[in-house]
């Protein structure tokens, strides 16, 4: 056996050069990342929404379908939709019961666009079990979800019944005095 002198170098016992070794590790490890990408990425994907859902995120009406005194309802993302040309009395009426103890107090002004009171947007669904409430019974003028009794005032505020809170203001905005923005 030879002595070898100190300080000296020799190669690895394994015969490679260290920065090689290390380049081809990191390939793999790439090469490895990469595909798991593309395997997976069929399954993220899926969970975007679908192009049905995406196309009834917003929609436009025209509010002059709607006459004063008169709701449409309107399918927006599945659901019911209220879109409501409320009368002076009904307004007046919202207002005036502003101060009155509710479940789930808001004012009639927090519920509408400043200066367009006369249009109420709402979503149609009870806030009880999801049943669609309908307009003009109940103890209040508003409306009555007849499949447990909860009575909605002309604000769709929640007065009496099982439900705990007002029927929802879907996010929208006038694009002009004629046309409404939902979504």
């Amino acid at each position: 056996m030879a002595d070898t002198a100190v300080g000296a170098t020799t190669e690895p016992e394994h015969g490679g050069d260290p920065s090689r070794r290390d380049f081809i590790h990191i390939a793999a490890i790439a090469a490895a990342a990469g595909g798991a990408a593309t395997l997976a990425w069929p399954f993220i994907d899926q969970m975007n929404p679908s192009a049905d859902t995406l196309a009834m995120a917003s929609t436009e009406f025209d509010l002059t379908k709607v006459p004063e005194g008169q709701q449409v309802t309107l399918k927006w993302r599945g659901k019911p939709l209220f879109v409501r040309n409320r009368t002076k009395g009904e307004i007046d009426k919202a207002v005036a019961d502003d101060t009155v103890s509710m479940k789930d107090p808001q004012k009639d002004a927090d519920r509408v666009k400043p200066g367009k009171a006369q249009w109420l947007v709402l979503i149609g669904s009870c806030t009880h079990l999801g049943c669609v409430p309908t307009f003009g019974g109940g103890d209040f003028g508003g409306w009555f979800c007849p499949c447990h009794g909860s009575h909605y005032d002309t604000s769709g505020r929640i007065r009496k019944g099982p439900a705990p809170l007002n029927l929802a203001v879907p996010e929208y905005e006038f694009l002009s005095d004629t046309k409404v923005k939902i979504g």
